[in-house]
């Protein structure tokens, strides 16, 4: 395959003719690197044409070229970067200097330091990784995620791929959305209430962005997603944590002053508490009460594979108030980063201005990769094979831990894919997850997601969603050894 024409232009103010302009321009290619021995040129008819200048200029240029050694004539195939072209000079590198730069000062804000989750690139190559959100490749469908890709590289979809929507997305993946995944959680919304957002995070990110200032006051779960309290600290608002009980946030304690509420009340993270209706009502109640809005993440319920999952709490939101947000992440994979907002119009025009101001929008070919691998129904179809997968492990868990007797501080009603653990009076998880390192188990100290992380050192979690069945067993063998050593 020849170099992309693209990469050649001529300069305006360049002193000498076309031809030498032409053999400087591929020469200083070679002698820089950027062009490697053996890559094909292109022909001369490209080129001449790609630069707008006549075809025998380009020749003469390549002839000079050959005789120079920089390239070699090979018949019929075209010019080649010769195999004995000058070798590009080594330089040697500069000595590190100190800046003169007070970096203490010169920063405004500091992002860094906070209490997030740290899981090792290199997961994968652990024996027994009990942990959360990875994709198991046995259960991801590869095949057809490729050929979905292919067929959004396609000429049909050149526009999808390559436009930019400026603050607008892909229509196809919006439609599936608001007639496929929002009717199967209660949710009727149009398509002025929907935004594609780079996974749930950025969705999380752009809600608090667009509700909170530094007079308003958010309330949240204690334990809670360790980047959600992130964000609201970087928002500089008052934060309320409020500790969960066995049926997720209590409604009766979040402060009076309250303005935005963020809550998981189907799948509370991380203790997998599922909140009960008659809880959801109080809350809406409350919030109403209180005149607070409610952000609610509603990840994971894909996952259902014990019971149906409750309806969302925005289904039976009569008012206005809650905004949705969900995600294709943990269903698909990570490294996917689809998630998407779902609120009044008012607040998705502030949110897509928002994000348009960032990042304009998510890209197309991802989007439209995705709205293929939904329409077709390839994503029921996985959904249903990680279902049953999730279900035989939690089956091996459950047996595994009672063997054992570990003791479980929260476990999803309808599914998910981790547990919630307690360790032990006494015991400092980041200590026994260093110690489980050495011999190959990976567990999530749970201090990370709580607010004061000193008092809560013996909870942890374990998902099952990386491991295959048949190592569940001895990985939580080697996790009560460390336990009662």
């Amino acid at each position: 395959m020849a170099l992309p024409v693209e990469t050649f232009f001529l300069t305006p103010n360049h002193q000498g003719t076309l031809q030498s302009q032409v053999q400087q321009m591929i020469a200083h290619g070679i002698l820089s690197g950027r062009f490697g021995t053996g890559e094909k040129l292109p022909s001369t008819r490209k080129l001449a044409q790609h630069l707008g200048i006549s075809r025998i200029t380009v020749t003469l240029a390549y002839t000079e070229l050959v005789a120079s050694d920089y390239l070699t004539a090979r018949g019929r195939s075209g010019y080649f970067v010769s195999t004995s072209a000058p070798v590009p000079p080594i330089f040697q590198p500069q000595p590190v200097s100190e800046d003169a730069v007070d970096w203490s000062r010169a920063i405004g804000q500091r992002f860094a330091g906070g209490q997030t989750l740290n899981k090792p690139l290199d997961w994968a190559r652990f024996r027994y990784p009990f942990i959360y959100g990875q994709t198991d490749p046995q259960l991801f469908d590869h095949p057809n995620w490729r050929q979905c890709a292919l067929q959004a590289l396609g000429q049909r979809d050149f526009t999808a791929l390559t436009s930019d929507y400026f603050d607008q997305d892909d229509p196809q993946l919006i439609e599936f959305i608001q007639r496929n995944t929002l009717p199967r959680r209660g949710i009727t919304a149009n398509a002025d209430q929907i935004l594609i957002t780079l996974g749930a995070q950025n969705a999380l990110w752009l809600a608090a962005q667009v509700l909170l200032t530094q007079r308003r006051t958010a309330a949240f779960e204690d334990p809670c997603y360790p980047a959600l309290r992130e964000i609201l600290t970087q928002s500089r608002c008052h934060m309320a944590p409020v500790r969960v009980d066995r049926d997720g946030i209590p409604p009766d304690a979040i402060p009076p002053d309250t303005d935005v509420i963020f809550a998981t009340p189907s799948h509370q993270c991380p203790t997998t508490a599922t909140m009960p209706m008659g809880r959801r009502q109080q809350l809406l109640d409350r919030a109403r009460d209180l005149d607070a809005l409610i952000v609610e993440d509603d990840y994971e319920f894909e996952m259902s594979f014990l019971e149906p999952p409750s309806p969302a709490l925005k289904s039976i939101d009569t008012d206005g108030r809650v905004i949705y947000v969900g995600s294709f992440s943990k269903s698909l994979f990570p490294g996917a980063r689809l998630g998407y907002l779902v609120g009044s119009e008012p607040f998705i025009r502030e949110a897509r201005a928002l994000r348009a101001s960032v990042l304009r929008h998510p890209p197309g070919h991802i989007q439209r990769t995705a709205a293929y691998f939904l329409s077709m129904g390839h994503y029921d179809a996985q959904i249903r094979k990680m279902g049953a997968a999730l279900h035989a492990r939690r089956k091996e868990m459950q047996s595994a831990i009672d063997a054992h007797g570990l003791e479980v501080a929260g476990q999803g009603a309808f599914g998910g894919s981790s547990y919630w653990m307690r360790a032990p009076e006494g015991t400092d998880t980041t200590t026994l997850a260093a110690r489980l390192r050495s011999v190959g188990v990976l567990i999530e100290p749970g201090h990370a997601f709580f607010t004061s992380p000193e008092q809560t050192r013996r909870y942890y979690r374990l998902g099952y969603s990386s491991i295959p069945s048949e190592r569940i067993a001895a990985g939580i063998g080697l996790i009560a050894e460390q336990l009662h050593a």
